[in-house]
């Protein structure tokens, strides 16, 4: 099942000679070189010995079904990406057929233009897969390292591994700024790995994830029948801390009354568990961090400027991922071969088109949204290579879109531009409306499926719904 170098084959395998040969006219009128199967077995020896480039195989064949075809040749896919047909599209197989890595289905009775569709892009990535196994690929983490590794090149970056570098060899408190999502505790991490403290507990604690009364107990320990529901006694995080680092996330969402307690433990390293009169001394680095604006919290009483002091003794400002775009390939890089790992699937990649796209956006939620967007992107693409189709992000903006009419005033467009805004519209309502059949929505809408098609790839709808 070696890959053709040069043009494109295309298997067609289903017992059902009329759809055979339907498919097989279709395709050679394009273009394409096309190899029957009239069966399972067939199907098996064509794509064991000769160079395909797709396959088209129906679920259900005689001596050997799409499913077993799919089995045998699972280790071949990103090579030669398979279609399956299927006579219902929500058939438990079709869904299999899907998980053992089918690039896509096609339910009968198709239209013609979907299987054209469908090809074209099997055969992109397809492509795209031997253009990336080309190039010299970066080199990727080894898997012992730890995937909380900060990644980055940008000169910002490369200043906060040096102030990383510096602060490690200290035993201060660090206070870690910067926006939601952008690493603080990868940053607090790194500093505790990079201590004389390594070898000791490394202790997080969310602040705004539980009330006062709860924190104090998550922090300091209680006593059993300190309050209702303390039926043992607690060990808390300072104690758990000891000789180790306790990372305070979110610090400025403390209460007032807590922040008085913590002080006194950066002054003295002594505080009491709830319920309990007896004090404790612990050994702790305290590293804290917030995207809020602490100064003005102060200012406004709502933080203790002396506590801010101690927790201040150095600081760490991280950036926004908007301000180091160079970043995002690298970080990008390291995610999907994460998720390869994580998965056991055959390495991932991105196509260059989806790595430009990563870099347009203004990512809001910064390196944590990034992930997120990658990690839907992977479990959802078909093959190996993540096209920017595949990546579905909100509010999504680029160059080419960022004066787009969908945004801008009805005062500043002009009237074929309106109209053709309200027709996006109303055929992205038919279209989710009926679960993106085109069918049904063509039929709703009072048009052909061939109009439908034209109209959703017109303006741009066909990224919304992979199985177009």
């Amino acid at each position: 099942m070696s890959k053709k170098a040069v043009g494109a084959t295309i298997l067609v395998a289903d017992d059902d000679a009329t759809i055979r040969s339907n498919l097989a006219v279709l395709l050679r009128s394009e273009g394409y070189q096309v190899i029957e199967a009239c069966d399972g077995r067939q199907a098996a020896d064509v794509l064991a010995g000769q160079a395909i480039d797709a396959a088209l195989l129906d679920l259900k064949m005689p001596g050997r079904t799409g499913l077993e075809l799919l089995r045998q040749f699972e280790d071949h896919l990103e090579e030669t990406p398979i279609i399956v047909i299927t006579a219902f599209g929500g058939s438990q197989a079709a869904i299999e057929a899907m998980k053992l890595g089918a690039f896509d289905y096609i339910t009968k009775p198709f239209d013609l233009d979907e299987v054209l569709f469908t090809v074209r892009r099997a055969l992109k990535q397809q492509a795209l897969v031997a253009q990336l196994q080309s190039l010299a690929a970066r080199p990727i983490l080894p898997e012992t390292e730890r995937d909380e590794e900060l990644i980055g090149g940008t000169p910002a970056m490369l200043q906060v591994f040096k102030s990383i570098g510096r602060i490690a060899a200290t035993s201060e408190s660090v206070l870690i700024l910067g926006e939601s999502g952008t690493g603080k505790e990868l940053v607090a991490s790194a500093i505790h790995r990079n201590s004389a403290r390594a070898g000791q507990p490394f202790v997080k604690v969310n602040c705004a994830a539980l009330s006062p009364m709860l924190l104090e107990s998550e922090l300091f320990g209680h006593e059993r029948g300190a309050f209702t529901g303390a039926v043992t006694r607690r060990i808390g995080r300072f104690e758990q801390a000891h000789q180790g680092t306790l990372f305070l996330d979110e610090i400025g969402d403390l209460n007032i009354d807590l922040q008085a307690k913590l002080l006194r433990v950066l002054q003295t390293g002594q505080f009491e568990r709830v319920g309990d009169s007896q004090s404790l001394t612990v050994d702790v680095r305290v590293i804290s961090a917030t995207h809020q604006d602490l100064d003005a919290m102060v200012a406004d009483r709502t933080f203790r400027e002396d506590l801010l002091y101690r927790l201040n003794v150095v600081s760490i400002l991280l950036p926004p991922l908007r301000e180091r775009r160079d970043d995002i390939p690298l970080l990008a890089e390291h995610f999907v071969h994460r998720l390869s790992r994580k998965y056991d699937w055959p390495q991932l990649t991105l196509s260059p088109e989806a790595c430009k796209l990563l870099v347009e956006q203004p990512w809001p939620g910064n390196v944590r949204e990034l992930q997120n967007v990658l990690a839907r992107a992977a479990t959802l693409t078909r093959g190996r290579v993540i096209l920017a189709d595949d990546l579905q992000i909100p509010g999504r903006h680029t160059t080419e879109n960022s004066a787009d009419t969908r945004h801008a005033h009805p005062a500043d467009l002009s009237l074929k531009e309106i109209m053709a805004e309200t027709e996006r519209r109303v055929l992205e309502q038919a279209l989710e409306h009926n679960d993106w059949n085109r069918t049904k929505a063509a039929k709703a809408l009072g048009i052909s499926r061939r109009q439908l098609f034209d109209k959703i790839r017109g303006y741009g709808l066909d990224s919304r719904d992979e199985t177009f």
